[in-house]
């Protein structure tokens, strides 16, 4: 069972964002990470973790300021709340950093230098949005106006949600700045680009070397075929970040640095624990390094991470292991239905061990995407983990106690079946190397089976009964621990704190490589609670606690809907006088019909009824309300007096209201019983 020979492996997750808290979907990376670190180090490997905030960029800078606190004090906030809730998921970072370092700035500089030094940094004038009054470039999602194909208003600035067209933010009707209002203006800058077209020929060859998963390498290969582009790595002031070393007022892209992060976090720990940073990271290398990352950000680790490392002398990644998105219950997490699940949230009703073995039975080395069905989750936990893998050793430590002292008989009765349990440790080993932890976990249970078998066949609590079976009943409950005990090596990844009180109630080290001969005449500790049952409540309680979070959030930041869709706004200045609210007339409206648009995915007709008229109008709120019969009787309130907006399906005759982000989160503004279609609101 030990590991052949030590490798020493340096091993990273995706860096998360530094501008809001860990949800579950984070937790699938980390949790995927974690184990197969755990693995290793069970296996006698110097295999080391590591991983970072993600500090910097505009929306950082941003949230802060709306907070009214520094982006310091924002990132510095956001590192101690991420700290706190992996560390309680079990992960075993050897070193969380942040990108917003002093080692980061410097391996920013020295690598952007040698690319510049080995032509590798063309310079040239771009033109851009401006806005006027806030004095800053606006990136696509920081400019909103009318769609230039539908017609649609209140879209962002390179692809409509309405009609799906793309387009640049210069093509948009009546464009405004999400940030401040203010019609942005273009605006040259010189910016600063990455060659990335001159590593073609490199990149094909390394994405076809088996460093990365076939469906990723065909992907990247799509790409390749197509033709790259120089990739723009600057930013103009103000900026939160690093500023270009040789450019005044020109900001790294965060996506410049936070690769880098991996190469600062790792030095900062090598700084502390007086480990050599080059022997991982220098070309000639014999280290293995390994990211593992989401589907969603191929491109910067398959392309533009490999080909900076290239130029700039580093060695490229052994291998990227990329994997899929996290689903609930089928259906992308959704805020509206409470599976947007905070990992905070989560900790505050369940074990975190419950998750992790979840993931752990349904994570592969391929690429799909990972459903949380929540009943599947309780029932499998409480089956595999509970009913058959604690069952063994709980079955069995009462009788060692009682009669025995807690001291295992002193041979092993089933030497073949006890030696066939140690000998599968190699196939799941593979297995776990491979990532295939779905198989592995399936290996284990099935294991697990056999004991609970064993001991069903055996019944020694029918041989306790009987005259002069008191031997057989110490071998029984000794074979049963030892049992137990294998399955528990196999377990300690995924589930490190029940491994933990494992070991005190077995007294012996449950890491894979240490000697799996059976224990005999052993001393154990009495039992104790390893895992209790999921209850269909506690789930309950973490998917309420989710949508009331966010019912929290959609009334402390109530928005109207446009006619259209809603969008949730960015932070801007949206100060007005009275006047201008007296100029809007807001009346209670019945809604008497509600139908689907053929051709909008996200719009619904809906005919209102005012009192003394009625108007039709589009609002994109299908995907929150599914069924819009539904709709049908309910109260809600409309912008009466805005101008009728001709569209490809029709002409809407007002705006109804209603508060949240938009798509599935969307909710309807009611007004208490007793309002009457056509009442003024005041």
């Amino acid at each position: 069972m030990p590991a052949a020979s030590a490798r020493k492996i340096l091993v990273t997750s995706a860096l998360p964002y530094a501008n809001g808290s860990l949800h579950l979907g984070h937790l699938l990376e980390q949790v995927q990470t974690d184990i197969w670190v755990r693995f290793q180090k069970s296996r006698g490997h110097q295999c080391t973790y590591v991983c970072a905030d993600d500090a910097h960029g505009t929306a950082i800078m941003l949230t802060a300021e709306q907070q009214g606190i520094t982006a310091q004090q924002q990132i510095d906030n956001m590192h101690a709340e991420h700290s706190r809730d992996s560390a309680d998921f079990l992960i075993g970072f050897d070193n969380f950093y942040t990108t917003h370092s002093d080692e980061n700035r410097a391996f920013s500089n020295q690598i952007y230098t040698r690319l510049r030094d080995n032509g590798h940094i063309a310079v040239r004038e771009i033109t851009q949005a401006f806005d006027p009054e806030r004095q800053l470039f606006l990136s696509d999602r920081y400019i909103k106006g009318t769609c230039p194909r539908c017609k649609t208003a209140d879209q962002y600035g390179d692809n409509c949600e309405s009609c799906g067209a793309t387009y640049s933010p210069a093509e948009l009707i009546d464009a405004v700045s999400a940030l401040s209002g203010a019609t942005p203006i273009d605006k040259d800058s010189e910016h600063y680009f990455f060659t990335l077209p001159a590593f073609a020929d490199m990149l094909k060859e390394w994405t076809a070397s088996g460093t990365l998963q076939p469906q990723i390498a065909n992907k990247l290969g799509e790409w390749l075929e197509a033709g790259l582009q120089e990739w723009d790595i600057s930013r103009d002031a103000p900026y939160f970040g690093f500023e270009i070393p040789d450019a005044p007022g020109k900001y790294f892209y965060v996506w410049l640095d936070a690769p880098i992060g991996y190469m600062a976090s790792h030095q900062n720990l090598c700084n502390r624990t007086g480990d050599d940073f080059d022997s991982y990271w220098n070309k000639d290398s014999s280290a293995e390094l390994y990211h593992f990352i989401g589907k969603d950000i191929i491109n910067f680790h398959g392309l533009f991470w490999p080909a900076m490392l290239t130029s700039a002398d580093y060695r490229t990644p052994s291998a990227i292991f990329v994997h899929g998105f996290l689903t609930v219950n089928g259906t992308k997490m959704s805020k509206s239905r409470g599976t947007f699940i905070k990992a905070r949230t989560y900790l505050d009703h369940l074990d975190p061990e419950y998750l992790r073995y979840y993931f752990a039975a349904k994570l592969s080395g391929a690429v799909d995407d990972i459903d949380l069905n929540l009943e599947d989750f309780v029932q499998r936990v409480n089956s595999d983990v509970v009913g058959k893998v604690v069952n063994i050793a709980s079955r069995c430590a009462g009788f060692l106690r009682k009669r025995f002292d807690n001291q295992l008989s002193e041979h092993c009765a089933e030497p073949d079946m006890v030696q066939s349990f140690i000998a599968a440790g190699d196939d799941i080993a593979q297995l776990y190397e491979a990532r295939e932890f779905n198989k592995a976990i399936r290996e284990i249970i099935a294991l697990a089976d056999r004991a609970n078998q064993y001991i069903d066949e055996k019944k020694p609590w029918v041989l306790a009964r009987e005259e002069g079976k008191e031997a057989e009943v110490h071998e029984v409950c000794s074979v049963g621990i030892n049992l137990f005990r294998m399955l528990l090596v196999y377990l300690k990844p995924v589930l490190p704190a029940m491994a933990e009180r494992s070991e005190t109630f077995l007294q012996v080290s449950l890491d894979w490589n240490t000697n799996p001969q059976p224990l005999v005449g052993h001393q154990i500790n009495d039992f104790i609670p390893l895992m209790t049952r999921i209850e269909a409540a506690q789930v309950e309680a973490v998917v309420a606690a989710s949508a009331e979070q966010q019912n929290a959030a959609s009334q402390a930041a109530a928005v109207p809907v446009a006619t259209e869709t809603a969008t949730e706004t960015e932070a801007a200045d949206n100060t007005i006088t009275y006047d201008d609210f007296a100029k809007v007339e807001l009346r209670i409206a019945e809604i008497v019909a509600a139908e689907t648009v053929e051709g909008a995915d996200k719009l619904l007709c809906l005919t209102l009824n005012l009192g003394d008229s009625q108007r039709q109008v589009f609002a994109g709120i299908r995907q929150a309300y599914p069924q819009p019969q539904t709709l049908v009787g309910k109260m809600t309130v409309c912008v009466a007096n805005l101008a009728a907006r001709k569209m490809r399906f029709g002409v809407s005759e007002g705006m109804v209201l209603a508060a949240g982000p938009g798509g599935e989160n969307i909710y309807l503004l009611e007004p208490h019983a007793g309002a009457t279609p056509g009442m003024l609101v005041k």
